[in-house]
């Protein structure tokens, strides 16, 4: 708790003075990049062509990560973690490429990654005025659908005629600014390389989210176009030399999603039934993963992707549940609330324009916590972690949704979002049965213990099964695993999903009025209020504090900045690196500090005091991962894959002094390419010298 109580110190002055520079705070959008405040603080001068040079470098995965394009062939570089996926689904009993690293040497063995989309930002442009426009004369509840339809005619006409592109409006600030980002899409994304788990995820959870970190969680895919590795001559330069401590980088990723700028009412909402409700349901799964895994090797390979991505998101919501049970940080919350609203009520045409604002997002929450459990197990959270479920949603809503225009549908069904839709529902993807009766059958379960027995939506999923058998006959009769029955049934529209008697089609068509209903409800009583009265809660915002502020993330591209740099803990120095050496020294030959058998013969191979991972000050959350690391002089350093413990506040709030963001070295990758893995042409292709043979 002392670690927390100090993050709430110092984040009281950030939140009450928000126009001031806070250190390296902050998710800054390419429009608005705090230039200035960069050459003062590190004296680096970044002038336009650097920042177009590196947006036009990112990427966006569909996975929920980042990654840089790293030679004029298309190259990717991200996370292990976020391709684990694509690695998972190419291997079988017999080739574990988890385990035991994907490697390739020829072109002609990089593997597509099914599901998977490259989006690279081409333009932003501010098209607030239009819709707060079109939305004017909706009330309250109709609000959150005016903007949804307002969104969806900006969005076409932005991408009309392109088959390559994505156009998407984003809301910022609660809704006081809207910007619409055009993406270049890629559609084909094969797998290039991938190490192996035990190095990629050293440690395992015992050593997540803590530092000193000895992982190489990176990996390598690679864009195609019409059958051949797409020409991206913009990409970024490799750095072969380690970062220097205290030395400005540069961080460019599209950080999921952070909560700083919520109400304190969204907040207690947020801490009283969001956190604990998820929380609980996620410890649950964990173990029966946890002890699935347990059942023998093959299990515990199938497990391993569901299971990384359980126990992650389980640290962070522990980590933002602290947060919120903090009394300092509550404080503060609540100070920088009433600073604001004082400001306001400070200056009559202001307040007269904010109206009571808070207190028609306080009484928004209320509504919320009386639907909140049925929106959460019939709508939010439905499925739990099976995704044959999630493709019979899918199926079932886009049937009746691609009837109505573009703007009258559910805001996911538009037709900009339609082409990713499709993509990632007919690819041919693994399925693993165990998996999915696990997750229909918790789902089941726990929306028979929440919700109880008799309520009619338990009753209309659960019919007279148990929960266990129930989720046993579905996944022992659905045929949606197999992309042609997919493929039949999304083509085949409403006719199609009506005469279809698979299982979880039937079930999601006998329950999807009830699911919907709890949306309706949520979207006009809570959401629609809230975007309202969040509207000119922004509006208020700027006029008291101006533009020096940056929105929440939104899972769109941002610069963060900071610099290498250690912090103090418990009376030590945290140094800001690690090297080789320390991975060596820390493999006891067990567990998660176990290293695979080819670092095992190479230790003689790579120099001990080679920089492997790194911390720096850079703002960073989900969403972040994969994401390039760059000097000043654009050229990568490293990529960003984690946080230490005290980062996973930052859904809330930063503390520069001890909110570090963790990267593994450009330099420990390439050096792991030549020296363990022998692939060269890799590093050649990094290096930007010719490729070898094969490789062009």
């Amino acid at each position: 708790m002392r670690g927390l109580r100090a993050f709430g110190v110092m984040l009281w002055a950030a939140l009450l003075c928000p126009a001031q520079a806070r250190a390296d705070e902050g998710m800054w959008t390419y429009d608005h990049f705090p230039v200035a405040s960069v050459r003062e603080r590190y004296g680096v001068d970044l002038q336009p062509g650097w920042l177009d040079h590196l947006q036009h470098a990112s990427v966006r995965l569909s996975s929920g990560c980042s990654g840089g394009l790293v030679s004029t062939a298309g190259l990717v570089v991200t996370n292990q973690h976020c391709v684990i996926g694509c690695v998972q689904g190419a291997s079988n009993a017999t080739h574990d490429y988890v385990a035991d690293g994907f490697l390739t040497r020829r072109r002609e063995e990089e593997r597509a990654c099914p599901g998977l989309e490259a989006q690279i930002l081409e333009a932003i442009s501010d098209v607030t005025a239009e819709v707060d426009r079109a939305a004017r004369s909706a009330d309250s509840a109709d609000l959150p659908r005016a903007r949804l339809a307002a969104a969806a005619a900006l969005e076409e006409r932005a991408c009309q005629g392109r088959t390559d592109a994505l156009c998407e409006v984003v809301a910022f600030y609660g809704g006081g600014q809207f910007k619409l980002y055009r993406y270049r899409i890629y559609g084909d994304v094969r797998l290039v390389f991938s190490p192996e788990f035990g190095v990629s995820f050293f440690g395992g959870d015992l050593d997540n989210y803590n530092f000193p970190r000895y992982c190489l969680d990176s990996a390598f895919l690679r864009l195609y176009v019409d059958g051949r590795p797409a020409v991206t001559p913009g990409y970024l330069r490799w750095r072969g030399t380690a970062p220097r401590a205290r030395e400005p980088i540069f961080v460019s990723g599209h950080p999921g999603s952070t909560s700083r700028l919520l109400t304190n009412a969204e907040l207690e909402m947020q801490r009283d039934l969001y956190l604990p409700t998820r929380q609980f349901v996620r410890a649950e799964l964990r173990g029966r993963l946890l002890q699935y895994a347990a059942g023998g090797t093959e299990q515990a390979r199938i497990a391993t992707d569901t299971l990384f991505d359980v126990e992650n998101k389980f640290k962070w919501f522990y980590g933002r549940g602290r947060a919120l049970a903090d009394p300092t940080f509550y404080a503060i919350k609540q100070r920088e609330e009433t600073a604001l609203r004082d400001a306001v009520a400070a200056d009559p045409a202001l307040a007269a324009a904010t109206g009571d604002a808070w207190g028609e997002v306080a009484r928004a929450i209320e509504r919320y916590r009386e639907i909140f459990l049925r929106h959460e197990f019939l709508e939010a959270r439905a499925g739990s972690v099976s995704d044959l479920y999630k493709d019979a949603v899918l199926l079932v809503r886009a049937a009746a949704e691609r009837e109505r225009p573009s703007g009258e549908r559910l805001g996911e069904y538009s037709d900009s979002r339609l082409p990713l839709l499709e993509k990632q529902l007919l690819d041919d993807r693994r399925f693993y049965p165990d998996i999915e009766r696990m997750g229909l059958e918790l789902w089941l379960a726990k929306a028979s213990e929440y919700l109880s027995p008799d309520s009619p939506e338990v009753r209309a999923l659960l019919g007279r099964e148990a929960p266990a058998a129930l989720a046993a006959r579905l996944v022992a009769g659905t045929h949606l695993a197999e992309p042609a029955v997919r493929a039949a049934l999304w083509r085949g529209g409403r006719s199609a999903i009506e005469a279809s008697d698979d299982p979880l089609i039937r079930l999601v068509r006998a329950t999807d009025a009830a699911a919907r209903g709890v949306r309706r409800d949520f979207e006009q009583g809570v959401e629609g209020p809230i975007a309202r009265a969040s509207q000119r809660i922004a509006h208020a915002r700027f006029a008291v504090y101006g533009e020096a502020l940056y929105p929440d993330a939104t899972f769109t591209l941002r610069l963060t900045f900071g610099q290498v740099l250690g912090w103090r803990e418990q009376g030590r120095d945290i140094p800001p690196l690690t090297t080789f050496a320390g991975l060596y020294e820390r493999a006891t030959g067990a567990g998660a500090f176990a290293l695979p058998a080819r670092w095992r013969a190479a230790q003689g191979r790579v120099d001990p005091a080679t920089p492997l991972d790194f911390v720096a000050t850079f703002d960073t959350v989900n969403g972040n991962s994969g994401a390039p690391v760059v000097d000043a002089d654009g050229r990568l350093l490293g990529v960003a894959f984690d946080g230490n413990l005290h980062s996973l506040g930052g859904e809330y709030g930063y503390d520069g002094r001890t909110n570090r963001g963790i990267a593994v070295s450009s330099v420990a990758i390439t050096r792991a390419l030549r020296r363990i893995y022998g692939l060269d042409a890799l590093a050649h292709e990094l290096d930007g010298e010719t490729p070898r043979p094969g490789r062009d």
